[in-house]
């Protein structure tokens, strides 16, 4: 089941790549019921996505350095880690 969700996985990963996103953001965003589609827990167990505080900013998502390899490897711009 892992590869159905891989298209998702990395439409997930180049829609954070386009800007960091507010946790709260994400989650409302790519929220889902269906247990078998882990998206977003997906991208984070692979190392593709990170969460982290930016202090006066709250909660973020930013693409990794294996996200954006990801995004290259198919054929995706991303924007570039800082």
């Amino acid at each position: 089941m892992a590869d159905a969700a891989d298209p998702l996985v990395l439409d997930f990963v180049e829609w954070i790549a386009r800007e960091p996103r507010f946790y709260a953001e994400v989650v409302a965003t790519w929220r889902t019921s269906c247990p078998r589609l882990t998206i977003w827990e997906d991208a984070s167990d692979r190392g593709y996505v990170v969460r982290e505080t930016i202090e006066g900013t709250g909660l973020i998502v930013t693409v990794t350095e294996a996200g954006e390899k990801l995004l290259r490897e198919h054929g995706r711009i991303g924007a570039p880690v800082r």
